[in-house]
């Protein structure tokens, strides 16, 4: 994605689209034909984490998540880079020994507010990776549904490299992507893939030239967002389900949500479009 800059000092994006102020110039944020777009904003360190934006990725994306204008989210990072996770500089600067309980408690905090989100809204979530995702950052982008890479981008867990054992969700993200003999490879080792190897495991949905990738993305974001939100939603929740639960369990919740949205008008509007020979315009799923 491009590097755009803000123009408030407050994290309001300009260029195409509505600004949505984020209170910092870490993390920039815009409402575009539906989809909310948010981009991680310290390119001078490839968008490594800082508190202040994982506190405004927090705040935007439950603002995001309420927001009925919104029908999709898009993650992405200015200058080239995604994520390059946590800032490894200041990890070198502070104080030796393990943080205290508080740090902790924030750290759960922002955790559940941030990758955990993405990965339950009921809104579609697209990680959109122009160039490096590691540590965190990489979980941040296993977080969303989907993830487009450019050709030029290097995922890498990371945590190893720096004796962590790794946040924001990445031994979970992962296990239920690739396997867990996969997954132990991935964190023991911490091998550098390319987007194409990353393709090749499961972990990109799909590989695009640097020129074309926000482009692509961008177009799948606005399918999704002008798609039947109540049935995204529901397969959403579908997914998430078919991992955990027994198949008679799942399958019971499966058949509510299905006639849930017989109920809803975007089916009636894909029903009459069928009929018309047209594509349907979906409205946002309220009942018939």
């Amino acid at each position: 994605m491009t590097d755009t800059r803000a123009d408030t000092g407050t994290g309001t994006e300009t260029g195409t689209g509505t600004g949505i102020e984020t209170g910092t110039d870490h993390l920039l944020a815009r409402v575009e034909d539906g989809v909310a777009v948010l981009t991680l904003n310290r390119p001078e360190r490839r968008n490594a984490l800082s508190e202040e934006m994982l506190t405004a990725l927090a705040a935007t994306l439950a603002r995001v998540e309420e927001d009925d204008a919104v029908g999709a989210v898009v993650l992405t990072g200015a200058g080239g880079a995604f994520c390059a996770g946590g800032d490894v500089k200041g990890f070198a600067e502070r104080s030796p020994g393990a943080p205290g309980a508080a740090a902790e408690r924030r750290q759960r905090t922002s955790q559940r507010a941030t990758s955990g989100r993405l990965w339950r809204m009921p809104k579609p979530t697209v990680a959109v990776l122009p160039g490096p995702a590691a540590g965190a950052g990489l979980s941040l982008a296993l977080a969303c549904d989907l993830r487009y890479a450019a050709s030029s981008a290097v995922l890498t867990t990371a945590f190893a490299r720096v004796a962590l054992a790794g946040d924001y969700g990445s031994a979970w993200f992962l296990v239920r992507l690739v396997g867990p003999a996969r997954a132990r490879e991935l964190l023991y080792l911490s091998p550098r893939l390319s987007a194409d190897e990353a393709l090749r495991l499961g972990l990109v949905n799909a590989v695009l030239p640097p020129d074309a990738l926000e482009r692509e993305a961008m177009a799948v974001a606005r399918r999704l967002a002008d798609g039947p939100r109540t049935a995204l939603a529901s397969m959403k929740e579908n997914v998430a389900l078919a991992l955990t639960a027994p198949l008679d369990e799942y399958m019971d919740v499966e058949v509510t949500h299905h006639l849930a949205t017989f109920a809803t008008a975007d089916h009636a509007e894909a029903a009459r479009a069928f009929i018309e020979k047209r594509d349907p315009v979906f409205g946002g799923g309220a009942p018939a």
